[in-house]
């Protein structure tokens, strides 16, 4: 397939989705009940087409004042959740979770309270570091109290175990009860050696998300990520906001996986500051940590935490339906968008609804049509097709990672998840943009589907910044279900990139995640319409049994692909 060079609108699409940092929290629980069960703004039949009529009114309704911004734990939920399960029912879907359309996720919310503090000991001197200007600290525990004394520091590079990549930063290394600190980003990324990993291209070892995983999995007690603003793609500000406040995780219980004590980052001018009083060269060791041969360096310090939090406990609900599989049902190709929004800000002057119009009424419509298309789709899908609509995507994922958790179908039999966050209303494009462009091979799939269309693939501008990690679909990827998210790239067929780029700078100045982001009667969906043939036709073929998605052999979720195939076809222990 030809590739063409992806510019500015789809990168700013994808950043005004919901690919970004930090999380936005979601509204506090309020247990009501809407005053009706949904309305549009005026009676509309919906036809079995995806057409531009019906994507439409379901945008309309979903983005309406009654919905309330869509805020997890408010009436807007109950609303929203009504609304979907009403629709899926129109059209004879099954409940997708134990005959029940609602699948509850538990949440915990964690908040550090003042007084938490981190010291950091070198040579007999104590460094006390400034919580927010030198250093963050957080714990995904659900404990209201975290101690940590004298537990010795290890410089660990980038903190990467990747054995397709022949690389890992712990080889040899017991990190059991100690601090690791770790670079963040790729190794290569400094002296841009195009020859380890991906290049320029962000693979998921360089996410910060990864980093605490693989410490947790090594047994440390603690991880601390030095910030640097190039490798990061954003800049301390960024981290600060991010980590202060409250924060929204999956309890333990729900989310099983090994987890540190406490994580967090160091400024750039703290970890300089510290590694100078350990007798060390910060700038020389981020360089000997980019190239192969690098041994991880204890530092001779050990740092001391406290750390107090208020911890509390909410839920709200993804939505799942099914359509099963005429001949293998316990298989399936999964449709996906988040339902959830920014919800109504009180006290706030002016328009205080957050409609959310575009983020993500535009992604859960285009499932709607999908799942509209596939019911009357004749002959019937073979495999099953599932529909997931989950919530808390703007609190971190944790929607969907709580189904990755808790699937409703067993992950080995979910061939391919597509996803739909803020598809583009702005007309006709000669190119289709891949978010994670080269992960596996649906974008063959995608390639093929969009040829009669007359158009083409489109790699992301600003693959550093690992994108494709920063939506919902990623959950799946990283226990390697092969996932595809995609939309609408810049060349409009009328107007070309210009046209494309003023659309992408209006979107963001004036709708991303503010009250502006509400349905527009002067949109134009045809090239959503497009998009969202070509997401069907990918699926439908999976579906089908004619297309096995696959992870590309570079792909860092090849191995849990794998791992999933293996699990599928090892025998029933009797």
């Amino acid at each position: 397939m030809r590739l063409v060079p992806v510019v500015l609108p789809l990168l700013v699409l994808v950043l005004a989705a919901c690919n970004r940092e930090p999380p936005t929290p979601p509204a506090a629980a309020a247990p009501a009940t809407p005053k009706a069960a949904v309305a549009s703004t005026e009676p509309h039949r919906f036809s079995p087409s995806i057409n531009s009529a019906d994507f439409a009114a379901h945008v309309r309704t979903l983005s309406s004042d009654e919905f309330e911004g869509r805020a997890p734990g408010s009436i807007g939920e109950r609303a929203t959740t009504t609304y979907l399960k009403d629709q899926f029912e129109r059209l004879g879907l099954s409940p997708g979770n134990n005959g029940s359309f609602f699948q509850r996720v538990q949440m915990v919310e964690t908040t550090a309270l003042p007084g938490s503090a981190l010291s950091i000991t070198v040579g007999g001197t104590t460094q006390n570091l400034k919580i927010g200007t030198d250093a963050v600290l957080g714990t995904r525990t659900a404990k209201t109290e975290i101690t940590a004394d004298d537990s010795e520091l290890v410089f660990v590079g980038y903190g990467v175990v990747a054995p397709e990549a022949d690389w890992n930063d712990y080889e040899g290394l017991d990190v059991k009860g100690k601090t690791v600190v770790i670079l963040v980003n790729d190794p290569g990324f400094l002296r841009g050696d195009e020859t380890l990993f991906k290049g320029r291209a962000m693979t998921y070892y360089g996410r910060w998300t990864y980093k605490f995983e693989e410490a947790a999995r090594q047994g440390a007690l603690g991880a601390l990520i030095v910030h640097d603003t190039e490798p990061a793609a954003y800049g301390w500000d960024v981290v600060r906001n991010s980590w202060s406040g409250v924060q929204f995780d999956l309890t333990p219980a729900d989310d099983p996986e090994p987890r540190l004590d406490f994580q967090g980052w160091l400024s750039d001018d703290a970890a300089t500051k510290l590694f100078a009083a350990a007798g060390q060269d910060l700038a020389a060791l981020k360089l000997r940590a980019d190239a192969r041969g690098f041994v991880a360096q204890p530092l001779n310090a050990t740092v001391d935490v406290t750390l107090t939090s208020s911890i509390a406990y909410k839920a709200s609900e993804n939505v799942v339906a099914v359509l099963p599989g005429a001949s293998n049902a316990n298989e399936a190709v999964l449709y996906m968008a988040h339902w959830d929004h920014l919800g109504k800000h009180e006290g706030e002057p002016g328009d205080n609804i957050y409609n959310g119009a575009i983020d993500n009424a535009t992604g859960v419509a285009g499932v709607l049509e999908i799942a509209e298309a596939m019911v009357a789709q004749e002959p019937a899908p073979a495999r099953s097709v599932i529909f997931l609509v989950p919530t808390l995507e703007e609190s971190g994922l944790l929607g969907s990672r709580y189904f990755v958790a808790h699937p409703t179908m067993p992950l080995t039999g979910i061939k391919a998840v597509i996803n739909m966050d803020a598809m583009f209303v702005g007309g006709r494009t000669a190119n289709v943009g891949v978010v994670g462009s080269g992960q596996s091979n649906l974008e063959d799939a995608l390639a093929e589907a969009i040829a009669p269309q007359d158009r083409v693939i489109t790699p992301e501008a600003t693959p550093e910044k690992g994108f494709y990690f920063r939506s919902d679909h990623f959950n799946f990827a990283r226990r390697g279900v092969p996932a595809l998210y995609a939309k609408s790239g810049n060349d409009l067929r009328d107007g070309g990139a210009a046209a494309g780029d003023a659309m992408a700078r209006d979107y963001v100045d004036n709708r991303y995640h503010k009250p502006g982001d509400e349905f527009d009667p002067a949109w134009t969906f045809e090239g959503t319409i497009e998009d969202l043939q070509a997401l069907y036709a990918v699926g439908l073929r999976v579906a089908a049994g004619e297309f096995e998605p696959a992870w590309r052999d570079d792909s860092e979720f090849k191995a849990a692909g794998d791992a999933l195939r293996d699990a599928n076809a090892a025998p029933a222990v009797p």
